[in-house]
């Protein structure tokens, strides 16, 4: 695969694409998968970290925050250079930085060895992640909902086939020697991916014709993104939708050992596994199939519509959580459908975004946007504070549930009218 394809004829061009755009898109994903881990595998590390040290769970957690604020605060600049140099150096040093991460936590020995794994492997993965998703979104400016979704779910759904790989490693051969290979042979594998991801030229996507989509023909600079009250209106959605999400996926193991259910045998479908191990893995293939799902809906009925059905479920799932997941059968369906109903925000909002202010600086501008999960993050250590304080996830739980239902309202009937006068606007000024 190389760069003649961008010099081809304009009619060539056009037929190579939409196969050559597709390859693309699956170049991502397979990158996506490959950094699933060092967000959502974290969770099984924490108890026999734990254990190791004698921490307590929130000082160890601040490492899962540290590495989603720099996995997210940093892609606006990761960003910025991948609209500018293109795709493959950005993601070629991420896959060196996701291995040297994980490479210290398997030596680390204080806390604060810990927060530098995790930091550095945020800033690789962070790398990744925004790269894959604004290379996208520019390649599918027709499909934009359903080629973000696909992306993200290679990060949704990309650590469920190694869930019980990486506990009966840990349980074999101990937590560090795990983080140390899987981080090296992930990291090796964006390396290799790295070089066969490229940008788009002109010519080589179609133009949008999609009737059901609010979308801009104008193209925001960054520096103008940040200035519109509208982009604050959906950093705020993220963040109270984002929280609660990854307070699971921080947690679900604690939540599983405080609820005593985690070891609990849990047979679905023929097949049985401990709740736990049954609910993570569930958790995943849920949270991936959901991205592409509601990104395709989304392209069929609206942004909006979708994240009004698609937020109100989660407050819902949540509540149901909380309810009845004290239950071994219920805490593995129900955190699935927390899961389900939570993945979607990493396709709905990138798309929304590059709907409202245009492709040219999508990876930019999406990245301003994802910012949003960074913030959501410093959430998952008060969420753990509240659960000391009290004793119980009752709070947690409840609080998180009415941000969702305030989320699902906010987009009905605040951010669908005034993305409508917003994208007008640009249009006559265009």
């Amino acid at each position: 695969m190389t760069d003649t394809v961008h010099g081809a004829a304009p009619v060539e061009a056009a037929r190579v694409s939409d196969a050559y755009r597709w390859t693309q898109l699956v170049i991502g994903v397979a990158a996506m998968v490959m950094i699933a881990n060092y967000q959502y595998g974290w969770t099984f590390f924490v108890p026999d970290i734990q254990q190791k040290f004698g921490w307590d769970r929130a000082s160890i957690q601040w490492a899962f925050t540290l590495f989603v604020l720099f996995e997210t605060w940093l892609v606006p600049v990761e960003g910025w250079f991948v609209d500018k140099y293109g795709p493959r150096i950005v993601v070629l040093i991420g896959g060196i930085l996701c291995a040297i991460g994980w490479a210290i936590n398997a030596h680390a020995t204080t806390l604060n060895g810990y927060y530098l794994g995790m930091i550095i492997a945020g800033i690789g993965a962070g790398g990744v992640y925004g790269t894959c998703v604004g290379n996208a979104l520019k390649w599918f400016p027709d499909k934009r909902g359903l080629a973000a979704g696909i992306t993200a779910a290679g990060f949704g759904a990309g650590s469920a086939l190694t869930v019980a790989p990486i506990q009966a490693m840990i349980k074999d051969s101990g937590f560090q020697t795990t983080f140390l290979y899987f981080g090296l042979g992930q990291g090796i594998i964006i390396v290799i991916l790295a070089f066969l991801m490229f940008s788009p030229k002109a010519g080589q996507v179609p133009t949008v014709q999609n009737t059901n989509v609010i979308q801009t023909r104008r193209n925001y600079q960054p520096t103008e993104v940040i200035r519109q009250p509208i982009f604050w209106l959906m950093y705020f959605m993220f963040v109270i939708v984002g929280a609660g999400g990854l307070m699971v996926t921080a947690n679900l193991k604690p939540i599983a050992v405080d609820w005593k259910v985690d070891s609990v045998p849990v047979t679905l479908m023929a097949v049985t596994m401990t709740a736990v191990t049954f609910a993570a893995t569930i958790d995943r293939v849920l949270n991936g199939l959901t991205r592409p799902f509601f990104g395709w809906i989304s392209d069929m009925i609206g942004r909006e519509n979708t994240m009004f059905i698609a937020f109100g479920m989660e407050g819902i799932g949540i509540w149901g959580l909380y309810m009845l997941g004290h239950d071994p059968v219920w805490f593995v369906l129900l955190s699935g459908f927390v899961f389900f109903a939570w993945g979607e925000i990493y396709s709905l909002f990138p798309s929304t975004c590059t709907d409202t202010f245009g492709s040219k600086f999508a990876a930019t501008n999406a990245g301003l946007l994802y910012t949003a999960k960074g913030t959501a993050a410093l959430l998952v250590p008060v969420a753990n504070y509240m659960q000391q304080s009290s004793g119980t996830w009752d709070t947690v739980f409840i609080v998180a549930a009415g941000a969702n239902i305030l989320a699902s309202l906010l987009a009905i009937a605040v951010l669908k009218p005034w993305r409508k006068v917003v994208v007008a606007k640009s249009q006559s000024a265009a």
